[in-house]
């Protein structure tokens, strides 16, 4: 596998990318005790079949994510979360799972992922791991035994099957629809061909979801997690972690197109189950028995999706999850009072929990950022010259200033825009297939990333014919990775510089964060004593509130000014802000 060339720095910075100052690392007097490295981390989301084919067939795997770890170190993040690698008949590219404890061959083997594992640490990168308890694959073992099982068997036990209603047992047991489309029950065959019981799949009817409120699979995941903790991993992220339990009763829901319409486990009936809690506490100890063994602090990150940040708060209480992403400002339209709002609940609610604000602006499942924040004009030009881009720089900038840590998803240091003419035919994810709507399909912001050239595959992929596994326009030319590292005004100099301020600063990370007064559409803070950033979501310029140049900007800032769609940090005491 051939990966493209990393230049080397340039000496001098245009006044977007600015040089980092060496001296502005903290006296040794006033270092705290070392806390815990997740508390103010910054993790690099890897979706692996994306980001880098070893192999030639188009699709990315573990050893291209191992030949990419110095980019990432070069990058300045503090770790990884890889996306599922696990076997699975890729119904959604592996949330799908068929067995928790190997890799998929598209993606290598264990041994691969050992050297993995091995290489990040080397270079001081953490890794974390995606873990899916929700749901399995219907290729599962243990769903396919139950399918061969009679009802009532401790095999279907494992699961949600049900009687349905009706007459004949024609009506699903309740009216739950899927969160990706159609109802949430599926209903099976008999060996002789009759019609038998109904199964739950909150997703897919490939994905059944497991019945946790059978103890067998709360100690199937705690020797799961076992097998990767003694792999090393350093944390996992949980998928779907509000999920797990279900109504005891499963009645009938009174919103029943609520998961369907939003997308999103909304269905209260099916999500946000108190039993839920029992399970984080578990995983806890055993995250911290194995720390005990060799001081290695281990992460449990969880994808909570619950109505109020005060109920979010609740999964990261001092005994569950380490972390939990907090969606409210990934979802905030681009506007200053709507982040104020998000920024001002999370501190309120989830800090005070004794944890840290978990902050995203893009993933896997969302519509990349700079498309997300384009004006409703439709300027959202692949090119990022549109507003969606300046907005998308601006909002990391604002992301990487705030107390607690951060996840930044692939592409989006490379200032990428969602791939929106994707055709028909390529699309795989389930939403469209089970849907025929295009309406939040995922796959355009998982086109495998480009890393140098002009044409695809970008250096994505290499050999013969390969060609990736979704297509790459042609405008990704001007987003490569290899174009990136050689123009200190890209997007990737942007974040790389901001990881480095984020390193050396001592007002960074945790501490806290007071506001500002400022105009309506400007937001204005202070991080410790010494830290100002300020972010322009109005149309035109206004007062910059500090006076001298920024450490680090956006944008073009002139002395004095912060233009629209721009954020900007300044370094000064207390006597310098402009409150």
């Amino acid at each position: 596998m051939t990966v493209a060339a990393v230049p080397s720095d340039p000496a001098t910075a245009s006044p977007q990318a600015p040089v980092i100052p060496r001296q502005r690392s903290a006296p040794a007097a006033e270092l705290h005790q070392p806390q815990p490295w997740w508390r103010d981390a910054v993790i690099y989301q890897v979706y692996v079949r994306s980001f880098l084919d070893s192999t030639g067939d188009g699709i990315g795997d573990l050893a291209g994510v191992r030949a990419g770890l110095p980019y990432l170190r070069r990058l300045g993040v503090d770790g990884l979360w890889l996306s599922p690698f696990y076997p699975s008949p890729q119904h959604d590219h592996g949330y799908d799972v068929a067995d928790y404890c190997d890799v998929d061959p598209v993606y290598g083997d264990l041994d691969e992922f050992d050297r993995l594992v091995r290489d990040a640490h080397r270079l001081g990168l953490k890794v974390v791991v995606d873990i899916v308890p929700n749901h399995c694959s219907s290729a599962h073992p243990w769903f396919r035994e139950a399918l061969a099982a009679a009802p009532g068997s401790p095999a279907r036990a494992r699961f949600h099957f049900a009687d349905g209603r009706g007459e004949h047992g024609e009506l699903p047991p309740n009216n739950w629809r899927a969160m990706f489309g159609g109802p949430a029950w599926t209903r099976t065959t008999g060996p002789d061909g009759t019609p038998g019981q109904w199964y739950l799949h909150m997703f897919t009817p490939e994905q059944p979801d497991l019945n946790w409120r059978n103890p067998e699979t709360g100690r199937a995941f705690e020797r799961i997690l076992s097998f990767w903790l003694e792999r090393g991993v350093d944390g996992f992220r949980i998928d779907v972690a509000a999920g797990l339990f279900k109504h005891p009763d499963l009645p009938d829901s009174p919103d029943p197109y609520a998961d369907e319409r939003t997308r999103d486990s909304v269905n209260p009936l099916a999500w946000n189950q108190p039993e839920v809690h029992e399970v984080w506490r578990s995983w806890r100890r055993l995250c911290e028995e194995a720390t005990a063994r060799d001081g290695r602090e281990r992460l449990l990150v969880g994808e909570v999706s619950v109505p109020t940040a005060a109920e979010h708060a609740a999964y990261v209480r001092p005994d569950e999850l380490h972390q939990a992403f907090f969606f409210d400002l990934l979802a905030a339209p681009w506007e200053a009072a709507a982040f104020r709002g998000v920024i001002d609940e999370a501190l309120r609610d989830i800090a005070g929990t004794g944890s840290t604000v978990t902050w995203v602006l893009n993933n896997h499942d969302q519509v990349r950022t700079v498309t997300r924040y384009a004006s409703p004009s439709g300027d959202a030009d692949p090119s990022g010259a549109g507003t969606g881009g300046p907005r998308a720089r601006a909002a990391a900038l604002l992301m990487l200033a705030l107390p607690g840590a951060a996840y930044v998803y692939q592409g989006e240091e490379l200032g990428l825009a969602e791939v929106l003419d994707l055709p028909d035919e390529v699309l795989t994810d389930p939403v469209f297939h089970r849907t025929g709507s295009r309406l939040r399909v995922r796959d355009g912001c998982r086109v495998p990333l480009p890393w140098s050239g002009h044409v695809s595959p970008f250096g994505f992929t290499t050999g013969g014919d390969a060609r990736p596994w979704l297509p790459q326009p042609d405008w990704f030319a001007a987003h490569t990775t290899e174009r990136a590292l050689a123009d200190v005004g890209s997007f990737w100099h942007l974040y790389r510089d901001a990881l480095q301020l984020r390193r050396s600063l001592p007002h960074l990370g945790e501490g806290s964060l007071r506001w500002l007064d400022s105009p309506p559409d400007v937001l204005a803070f202070v991080r410790g004593d010494g830290l100002v950033c300020a972010v322009n979501f109005g149309d035109g310029p206004v007062p910059a509130p500090v006076a001298g140049p920024p450490l680090l900007s956006s944008g073009p800032c002139a002395d004095g000014t912060l233009p629209a769609g721009t954020a900007a940090w300044w370094s000064c005491d207390p006597s310098g802000v402009l409150d």
